[in-house]
């Protein structure tokens, strides 16, 4: 970075300029010179300059006038400022003024440096920084909701309402339809887009581990809390807190979360101060949160709470005409990642996918093109790179329904499939098995010793 790093040396002694300069023309830096600040301000509108090393007494514009007046005009460059040894005052309070730091003179050239190279490593994390930010607006922008249909044009209308208002926000939909995606739709289209994005998946976290991180503890509060934590609302404080799988939330819980949103206000475990936080709230379900209520499973008073505004995603299935341009979307996608050059998919791949009836949404329809991507050699998917139950139109839900007409049995007996086939994906631990199944650890040992499964 050196090589193309310039740097502009304000200072009235001409002396300085050219041993500041000197130094770092040796060290491979481009430098420029000023002899005060007004001179420096007009050659900074002129040009870009990574970093000003500036004299803080110096005659016209002394260096805490240049540096307000760089703000004012919200002139970009890093300024770091020179002061005679007896007056750091004056550069402690450049720093607080917006200042990165401040060398002393006489100051010895390894220091001057030292300072410039660290100066450019924050310089680099700020310009990656802001990179990823972009990066992160443009995959959750709108067009990475990906389809033409009625509904998803639908969904895609109420994103965009919606997006501007701190208003909460309730995504409902079956697992794999892209509940997460939305919320980050919602929050990147919104005028928290550049604070935090904070997720927590209530049915992934075990339940007396969920508290402490939602809310963060107090040094002491139990054994094993040897300092203070801060929780997921604070961390979120400004921006987006999204809660997937709300509907797992331990009922216990339910009411410290509904005070927490009507109040935006949150108590550390054991602390009695509470802690102000200015938050928008996200939240998604695969469950029926209504008809959890009328089971006494979940709070009617937080459900009505969070469900302000409701967006539904619709299934896969209801919305076919989609297909063919989600798989277009995720091919090319995992043909860059992969590196490989496929460019399309056969005739037969298109008619198996738009038979197949994809109960696990768009999530299933990605792993299956990913896997079909690293198979496939040639330009073009063919069949034989497609699993053979996708091809055969089988899925776990038509050999739930097979036993007769109940439909309680024919759930308990998806349950079942469904929970054996994630063990033997995930080699039997339960933990990650949970995870791709989308409930919690609890839930999911709860099923087991309910269904009688090793």
């Amino acid at each position: 970075m050196a090589g193309q790093t310039k740097i502009l040396v304000v200072d009235d002694e001409e002396n300085i300029r050219f041993a500041v300069s000197n130094i770092l023309n040796t060290n491979g830096y481009q430098t420029s010179t000023a002899s005060n600040g007004e001179d420096a301000f007009l050659e900074l509108k002129k040009q870009p300059y990574d970093f000003v090393i500036c004299d803080i007494k110096m005659p016209k514009m002394d260096g805490m006038e240049l540096l307000r007046t760089l703000q004012h005009n919200r002139i970009e460059t890093t300024v770091i400022m020179m002061s005679a040894y007896g007056n750091t005052d004056s550069a402690i309070e450049a720093i607080k003024e917006g200042a990165y730091d401040y060398i002393t003179k006489p100051f010895k050239p390894d220091e001057l440096v030292l300072t410039i190279r660290k100066a450019e490593e924050r310089l680099k994390l700020y310009r990656e920084n802001i990179s990823l930010k972009k990066t992160i607006a443009m995959d959750y922008d709108f067009s990475a909701i990906v389809g033409k249909s009625e509904k998803i044009l639908a969904v895609l209308n109420e994103i965009k309402k919606v997006a501007s208002h701190k208003t909460t926000v309730l995504i409902t939909g079956e697992s794999g339809t892209g509940k997460e995606l939305v919320a980050k739709a919602i929050h990147y289209n919104s005028d928290r887009k550049d604070r935090p994005f904070v997720s927590v998946n209530c049915g992934a976290i075990p339940e007396n581990l969920l508290e402490s991180e939602l809310f963060g503890y107090v040094k002491g509060a139990f054994t094993g809390a040897y300092a203070s934590k801060q929780g997921l609302f604070e961390s979120a404080d400004t921006g987006t807190l999204f809660l997937d799988e709300v509907g797992e939330l331990p009922f216990n819980l339910q009411v410290k979360l509904l005070r927490a949103i009507e109040q935006l206000q949150i108590y550390r475990i054991g602390d009695t101060k509470s802690i102000d936080v200015d938050v928008r709230f996200l939240a998604a379900t695969s469950k029926k949160l209504d008809e959890e209520v009328k089971k006494g499973r979940f709070r009617d008073d937080l459900f009505y709470r969070l469900n302000v505004f409701n967006i539904n995603l619709p299934s896969l299935r209801e919305r076919k005409e989609d297909i063919p341009l989600l798989s277009r979307y995720f091919l090319k996608k995992d043909s860059t990642t992969l590196k490989k050059r496929i460019k399309d998919f056969d005739d037969d791949v298109m008619h198996i996918f738009m038979s197949y009836q994809w109960y696990g949404n768009v999530r299933e329809l990605e792993n299956v093109i990913e896997r079909a991507c690293i198979l496939s050699e040639g330009e073009v998917v063919a069949a034989d790179a497609i699993p053979d139950a996708i091809k055969s139109g089988n899925s776990s839900r038509f050999s739930a329904v097979e036993t007769g007409f109940s439909i309680k049995q024919a759930q308990i007996n998806l349950e079942i499939e469904l929970i054996k086939k994630a063990l033997k994906e995930t080699n039997g631990n339960k933990t990650r098995a949970a995870q791709l199944l989308e409930i919690s650890l609890r839930a999911l040992m709860y099923k087991l010793k309910e269904y009688g499964i090793e």
